[in-house]
């Protein structure tokens, strides 16, 4: 596999060729067409960069930086329930304290996460990255997710 580019600029993935033709993979879409050989031309960049590429950017983000449910469920109750204290999350994660700080840091290092004040004390908020992350990865009304 590899990565090419057509003449309107747009990056596919190189499946195979055959006979005078390519056979493209649109990274965004997954869908698959055949092509001249002769149109495109191949690029350097990576082509699991491409296909990455075709996942949206807070989905990215978010799957890069959430490295098991715990994490992922951090984030989806801030999304869900706003703001919260330090001793709130610390309480519901049940992580100690070290590897809370460093959870936080990654989140807050990947942009899902900002620090914020409750009531006087110091929490995290989701940020809109990370809203949008949880919306898309969310089934939508009817949908099991399966």
């Amino acid at each position: 596999m590899r990565t090419v580019e057509t003449p309107d600029g747009e990056r596919y993935l190189l499946l195979s060729t055959s006979d005078g033709t390519a056979r493209l993979r649109n990274p965004k879409t997954g869908a698959e067409r055949t092509i001249d050989a002769d149109s495109v031309d191949t690029v350097t960049e990576s082509p699991l960069s491409v296909a990455a590429g075709g996942v949206p950017e807070p989905v990215r983000r978010t799957m890069t930086a959430v490295h098991d449910e715990r994490a992922l469920g951090v984030l989806v109750t801030l999304v869900d329930d706003g703001p919260t204290a330090v001793v709130d999350l610390l309480s519901y994660s049940g992580l100690c304290e070290s590897d809370f700080n460093g959870l936080f840091g990654e989140l807050r290092a990947a942009g899902l996460v900002a620090e914020a004040e409750i009531a006087g004390e110091r929490g995290y908020e989701a940020t809109e990255t990370a809203e949008k992350a949880v919306e898309r990865l969310r089934p939508r009304d009817g949908d099991d997710g399966a």
